[in-house]
């Protein structure tokens, strides 16, 4: 659990490094079996320190930790009712915040799209902290790992911290570029297709190193079946 904590400490002051979030604006959330650890609300990041756990079981009761939970308590909890999250990242980052009062919709503007699950939706407009912004957000999560909240933000999640921060970073340039891209008059951004989504989709599910014991399956596997492993 203390490790656990520790990360998500890391993560939130990541946020405020890479300039996501000002101040004591966005949250942080892991879950841990039936716990989920979260930021508390109004201390900026950079005086949360490691033994100051706050901790919520999933009706949002605290279960550890002397500081109230971050007000925005009840979207993550509906991230992990609705979802197989394992964290979940909520920024005020500032081009997606843009793009969020703009369109209901991000456009395709870059293949990455895919790795968030298709053009990211954006959720109407309710009070921060609200139930129905909960309602709002679980609904443009449809299929998504990700969505904009209108006038506000962005949530994302993924199975560990790493991966909930690393797809916000992604929305967060996608939506800067998209911003650029159609800034210019009298043009308009070329969009990928949705087919093209699909492809890259199933090109990213196979992304990035395998562990040894995985390639070895793999190899073992086509041994047994008399052919070739693929790279």
């Amino acid at each position: 659990m203390q490790n656990a904590w520790q990360k998500l400490v890391e993560t939130a002051r990541r946020t405020v490094e890479d300039g996501l979030v000002v101040g004591t604006s966005g949250n942080v959330s892991v879950r841990v079996g039936d716990t989920v650890l979260v930021t508390p609300t109004g201390v900026p990041y950079d005086r949360l320190g490691a033994d100051e756990l706050c901790a919520v079981d999933l009706e949002g009761r605290v279960t550890a930790g002397d500081m109230r939970p971050t007000s925005e308590l009840p979207m993550h909890l509906a991230v992990y009712r609705h979802t197989e999250a394992r964290a979940v990242v909520h920024t005020h980052a500032v081009h997606a915040t843009a793009v969020s009062t703009l369109v209901d919709e991000l456009p395709a503007i870059h293949y990455m799209t895919a790795a968030l699950g298709g053009p990211v939706r954006v959720a109407p407009y309710a009070t921060y902290g609200s139930d129905e912004l909960a309602a709002h957000m679980v609904e443009a999560l449809k299929d998504r790992s990700g969505c904009l909240l209108q006038n506000h933000g962005t949530v994302v999640y993924g199975d560990g911290l790493e991966q909930a921060y690393d797809r916000t970073a992604q929305l967060e340039w996608m939506c800067r570029v998209w911003l650029t891209a159609s800034s210019l008059p009298g043009r308009e951004p070329s969009l990928i297709p949705r087919g093209e989504l699909d492809r890259v989709a199933r090109k990213l599910s196979g992304y990035g190193q395998r562990r040894a014991e995985d390639a070895a399956g793999t190899a073992d596997a086509a041994d047994a079946a008399g052919e070739e492993p693929t790279a």
